[in-house]
């Protein structure tokens, strides 16, 4: 995808990010996406979800969610690169 997006952590400093990919899994959607900054760190994968005023807003997820998550994020990734 390549999308940038500029988030703000709990300090208010911006950190722009890369969309890596959008993707779906047992009707959720998630992100993964890295730090424009350090492209050789580990991608992050977080869960999307609506907010009251029907914006989208990422969501950390636990570890046995990220585990699932993960698995198909790699999955997706093995099937473009085929």
């Amino acid at each position: 995808m390549g999308e940038r997006h500029l988030f703000y952590d709990e300090l208010g400093n911006g950190i722009e990010f890369i969309i890596k990919a959008k993707f779906s899994l047992d009707d959720t959607d998630y992100v993964a996406m890295l730090p424009t900054d350090d492209i050789e760190s580990a991608t992050y994968i977080l869960r999307v979800e609506m907010d009251d005023e029907g914006d989208e807003i990422l969501v950390g997820i636990d570890d046995d969610e990220l585990e699932e998550a993960q698995e198909a994020y790699e999955e997706l990734i093995k099937e473009y690169l085929q």
